[in-house]
C-alpha cells in the first residue's frame, strides 16, 4: 500500500473542472471516431472525469506520459475538427492541456519532497 505525499492536499489532487471538461471530451470524441488512446487512457478518462483524485504513484505516471505524447501535438490532424488525429483524442483522455499543467505543477511538488 502506498501513502501519498501530505504536502498536497486532497482539494489539490482533485481534477480541475478543465481537467474533467477535457477527459469528458476526449471520451466523446473516442466514442465518435471510435479510435484514439488506450484502453488505459479510456479508464484514466473516466476517473478524472468522475473527479477522482489522484494519488502519488498518478501524478508520476500521468507527468510522464505528458512528457512522451507532447510530441503528438505535431502530428497530421492534430485538432482537426472532422477528423482530429488519434493522439488528439488520446492527449484529451488524459486530461488536455489543463491536465498537463495540473499534472506539471502537482509533480514539481513532489520533487521538491524527493519523490
Amino acid at each position: 500500500m502506498f501513502i501519498d505525499h501530505p504536502s498536497i492536499s486532497d482539494e489539490e489532487r482533485t481534477p480541475t473542472d478543465a481537467v474533467i471538461e477535457a477527459a469528458n471530451y476526449g471520451i466523446a470524441l473516442r466514442r465518435e471516431h471510435g479510435r484514439g488512446g488506450t484502453e488505459v487512457g479510456l479508464e484514466r478518462a473516466r476517473r478524472l472525469s468522475s473527479g477522482e483524485r489522484v494519488s502519488d504513484r498518478d501524478i508520476k505516471v500521468m507527468n510522464a506520459w505528458f512528457a512522451r505524447h507532447a510530441v503528438d501535438k505535431r502530428g497530421k490532424f492534430w485538432g482537426h475538427p472532422t477528423k482530429p488525429s488519434a493522439g488528439y483524442i488520446a492527449w484529451h483522455l488524459w486530461g488536455g492541456d489543463a491536465g498537463q499543467e495540473w499534472i506539471a505543477n502537482l509533480r514539481l511538488r513532489l520533487k521538491k519532497n524527493d519523490l
